[in-house]
This record gives structure tokens, sequence and C-alpha cells, in this order.
């Protein structure tokens, strides 16, 4: 066999090979022919590539995680913050992904930080941190709308992280303790009124019975006595103490008994 077949069949040999190309089961193949796109992407498994009159573009399907740079942003209630976020996306129309833009996950990056200042912008800080997956809903359909005209599909949209001043740490923190305080008051508060009335149900009834002051008086002892304290005080009835004061001072006098001026 002549060597110039020879070194043709090798050529064509490599040609084949080199036209045999093998796409994963997530992965699709954008193929131009003479520079135009084919009808429908191709894929998964092997498909044959003719160069140089095809050339093929890879695009994966599979939902990917793509992080957005911290954005400072001023909230409605002039707030400045830092804030971050994840986005998931996927490629649902491989051939408009490729052929709309220039780099869909650069554009998708763009949106998501875009939308992301503003959105955030137009909220107060204390609706950014109580009503979060609100935001991350609104942000989703808004990025969504944005990236659906070039076959990327927005699945799910979270904000990271909210990075706060030092000072409104402080002031947080100040507002925390604060409320914690009053709260403590209020149930103190609310701990002493229910005391109250339970004593003045209590003595309300040992008014209808006098002998269960005796007792109580008596009970009073037996729990000093148990301790061993080497004092003991001995509470008296004010009943007593009025008899006491009645018997050694003499009866006060009446209002009209008084001298009148000039007598």
């Amino acid at each position: 066999m002549p060597v110039p077949l020879i070194i043709v069949i090798v050529i064509l040999l490599l040609y084949a090979f080199n036209t045999i190309k093998i796409l994963n089961e997530y992965e699709r193949a954008v193929v131009y022919r003479l520079g135009r796109v084919g009808a429908t992407p191709r894929g998964p498994g092997p498909i044959l590539i003719f160069g140089p009159v095809e050339r093929f573009v890879r695009v994966s399907l599979r939902q990917e995680a793509m992080e957005v740079p911290a954005q400072d942003i001023i909230t409605r209630d002039n707030v400045t913050l830092k804030v971050n976020a994840v986005i998931t996306y996927r490629v649902v129309d491989p051939i408009k992904a490729v052929i709309e833009v220039t780099n869909y996950i650069y554009m998708t990056s763009q949106f998501a930080q875009t939308t992301l200042r503003s959105v955030l912008g137009e909220v107060d800080l204390d609706h950014l941190l109580a009503h979060r997956d609100s935001l991350n809903a609104r942000i989703q359909t808004i990025i969504d709308g944005h990236t659906s005209p070039f076959g990327v599909k927005v699945v799910a949209v979270e904000v990271k992280q909210v990075d706060l001043p030092e000072t409104m740490l402080r002031a947080m923190a100040k507002q925390a303790e604060a409320e914690r305080e009053r709260r403590a008051k209020i149930i103190h508060a609310e701990g002493e009124f229910d005391a109250a009335t339970k004593l003045v149900d209590a003595a309300a009834l040992m008014a209808t019975q006098p002998m269960t002051l005796q007792l109580r008086y008596l009970q009073t002892l037996t729990e000093i006595g148990v301790e061993k304290n080497t004092t003991i005080v001995f509470p008296l009835p004010m009943e007593l103490m009025n008899l006491l004061n009645k018997t050694f001072n003499g009866p006060e006098p009446a209002p009209n008994s008084l001298p009148g001026p000039g007598k």
C-alpha cells in the first residue's frame, strides 16, 4: 500500500474520531452549521459534529447557585446596609441562552444585583429583617421576568446576610434590653397585684372569724421556733393597742365640747 494512501486513511480515521462527541445526561449541544443554529439542541449521548462546517456549544441544564456580591443599600428609613444574596437558576432553553445574550451567567448576575438594590431600598429595616420570605419571593419574580427572554429560569432567591452598622447594632441592643426590662416590670407588677388581691380576700375571710387571726399568730410563732431564733417578735392586735391608749390617755374630747372664741 503506498504511503500517501496510508496517510489519507489515517487522516480520515482521525477526522471520524474527532466528529464523535459525548454529552452527559445534563448537557445539551447548540449546533451551528455554516453560522446558522439548528432548530433543536442535540444530546445527551454521542453526537456527530462535522467540522469545520459545524461547531457546537455545550450548555448545562443543571441548577446552579450564584452568589450575588454584597450591595450597599439605603433603606427607606435611611439605614445603610450591606446585603448579599444567593440565586439558584437553571437553563430551560439552551438555544435562547446561547444566541440571545453574550453570557447568560453574567446577565443574570447583573439583573440580580440591580434588583436586590432596588427592592430592598424600598422597605424599612424592620420589614427587611422580619419579612425576608416575602422579599425573596418578590426579588425572584422580578429577576425571573428579566431572564425568561433568554431561556433562564430563576428557581429561588435567598437574602444571605445583612450587615448592620455598629451604631445600629448598639441601638438595637439597647432597645431589646429596654423591652426585656419593661416586660420584667410588668410581670412584677402583675405579681404584686395578684398578691394584694389574695391578701384582701384573706383579710376579709379572717374578719368573719376573729379566732382565725389568733391561730395565725400561733402558726407564726411555731415557724419562728423551728428556725431556733433567740429573738421572738410577738405581734399585738391593733384592737389591744387602741384599748391601751384609751385606758391611759382617756377618751378624746368631742368636737362640740371645745371652747369657742371669747369664752
